[in-house]
């Protein structure tokens, strides 16, 4: 059987196998906040986040062409299929990991990490697109941050509006909002993250000289989607706890403000074609509104182990895709 086609397979099923440890890994993101304040039963919950998932993950391309191309230029990789699966297994590898110890790190900062990592490993430094790094460095930097601002501002605001009204009433009519705002978040979440394993395909398919430019077909849209989906719909409980109760305690107001504050970031970067980090953006955003209902009462040790995890992924997964690589060069090169 042709080489070229069983690297490719293994690409593929990498890949896919990411964007389903990514859905299950990034669902208790999405749904925590409505699942906490009892907004939606946990299967309710999964199951639309699932659907509008796919949906997100079908709508744009954008994103998937700056994983492909900003980072290196997969047709000038002598290695580019093995570049891939080095990165791929690291980011699958580190994603086990914190799923294991419900951390909700980024699957984003682990795939990222990984494809420059194997670069390096294989072309050196200068293989690496300094510019469309840095690029994505920022904006995975950034976006956590106005996260935070705008879920400061969403829950300060709330709380100004409505600080005379009925506790009950506002419970109750917080808690019907929120089954809206969460299958907004999980669209949001679908045309960002999806898209990740679009781009590695894609940029598989480049550098193994099976299509010329960074265009995504029509069958890797749908695979990726699909994958994610199915991800989705196996949840993650572990990070749900910590997202949803180990922070602060979230009520219906809280969890409306903070999934409206993220949702905002991200699909504003999806519009304007940047990879975000939606742990990152999710957490901050109800770090923010904790930091708004009441400072003193988020748990900042929890957050601090949050954002520690945050810092060590890049490097950690560079560090993992690097030796997996020379391992594939040692015994296949």
């Amino acid at each position: 059987m042709d080489t070229t086609f069983l690297i490719m397979t293994a690409v593929v099923f990498l890949a896919l196998s990411f964007d389903f440890i990514n859905g299950f890994h990034d669902t208790a993101n999405v749904i925590a906040t409505s699942v906490s304040t009892r907004a939606l039963k946990p299967r309710v919950a999964i199951i639309m986040a699932s659907c509008m998932n796919f949906l997100g993950a079908i709508s744009f391309t954008g994103v998937a062409k700056t994983i492909g191309g900003s980072i290196a230029d997969p047709s000038k990789l002598a290695n580019g299929e093995q570049i891939v699966i080095a990165a791929l297994l690291s980011a699958i590898i580190w994603n086990l990991v914190t799923w294991w110890f419900g951390i909700p790190s980024s699957s984003s900062h682990a795939l990222i990490g990984g494809l420059v990592g194997a670069v390096i490993a294989a072309e050196g430094l200068g293989a690496i697109n300094g510019g469309g790094f840095t690029g994505i460095v920022k904006g995975l930097i950034f976006s956590p941050l106005i996260a935070f601002a705008f879920g400061f501002l969403l829950m300060w605001s709330l709380k100004k509006i409505f600080a005379r009204g009925n506790p009950h009433q506002l419970n109750r009519g917080f808690r019907t909002s929120q089954i809206l705002t969460a299958a907004i978040q999980s669209f949001t979440h679908g045309t960002n993250d999806a898209q990740k394993a679009m781009g590695i395909i894609t940029f598989a398919l480049v550098a193994g000289g099976v299509q010329e430019n960074l265009d995504i077909p029509l069958w890797v849209k749908l695979s990726a989607a699909t994958a994610m989906t199915l991800g989705t719909s196996v949840g993650g409980w572990k990070i749900i706890k910590t997202m949803g109760t180990k922070i602060f305690k979230i009520e219906p107001i809280n969890g409306f403000a903070a999934d409206i504050g993220s949702a905002i970031v991200i699909f504003g970067a999806t519009l304007i074609h940047f990879p975000v980090s939606t742990t990152h953006v999710i957490t901050s955003s109800i770090l923010g509104v904790g930091s708004a209902k009441r400072f003193a009462n988020v748990k900042w040790s929890m957050a601090g182990r949050i954002v520690i995890s945050w810092i060590i992924t890049i490097p950690i997964a560079m560090g993992l895709a690097a030796l997996i690589f020379k391992l594939i060069e040692w015994f296949f090169l």
